[in-house]
């Protein structure tokens, strides 16, 4: 198999580096074919290329055994090992190994960024994830209802004092009374 860069037929393309995946949608998908068959078993659609390939490296083990190429091999120990050959236990497995490679991902990134900031970088951003978890970040679980229930609150009433313009000066001539 090539691990050339090249269009698909649905428009997304193979990923450069990554066996298995290719992007569809702004998405990343893996499917696997069965060994002597001519069927194939979605592994699922999934945000970022790591976490496809780590699926897609389940599924490569159960079906093919320990001696294929696989997109991560350190992280062979990690993967949980699907109960049987069948098409759910190996797509239960791949999602398994694809949530583990989600929380790895953005355990690096939150160490990074942390790092940045000690460094005076904050403004560097990874533009691989879109979301940073900061009720986890902060240690704050309730962090984002406390803001949305903050802004269910009417703001507090201006009690502004009365001047000298506003009592004697209801009788006097405004601006607009020129016609």
């Amino acid at each position: 198999m090539s691990s050339a860069s090249s269009p698909s037929r649905s428009g997304g393309g193979k990923h450069p580096t990554y066996r298995g995946i290719r992007s569809r949608s702004g998405k990343w998908v893996t499917e696997i074919r069965e060994p002597r068959k001519t069927t194939r078993i979605w592994l699922g659609t999934y945000p970022t290329p790591e976490m496809a390939a780590a699926a897609y490296d389940v599924a490569a083990l159960a079906l093919k055994g320990s001696d294929t190429v696989l997109n991560f091999p350190d992280h062979v120990s990690s993967y949980q090992v699907p109960v049987s050959p069948s098409a759910s236990d190996i797509r239960r497995a791949a999602a398994s190994a694809a949530e583990l490679m989600k929380r790895e991902t953005t355990e690096e990134v939150v160490v990074d960024h942390l790092e940045n900031i000690h460094s005076g970088n904050s403004h560097i951003v990874n533009s691989e994830l879109d979301f940073i978890d900061e009720e986890a970040l902060f240690d704050m679980p309730n962090l984002l209802v406390e803001m949305a229930e903050g802004m269910l609150l009417s703001p507090p009433r201006m009690a502004s004092p009365l001047s000298d313009d506003t009592l004697g000066n209801l009788n006097a001539e405004s601006l607009w009374s020129y016609f």
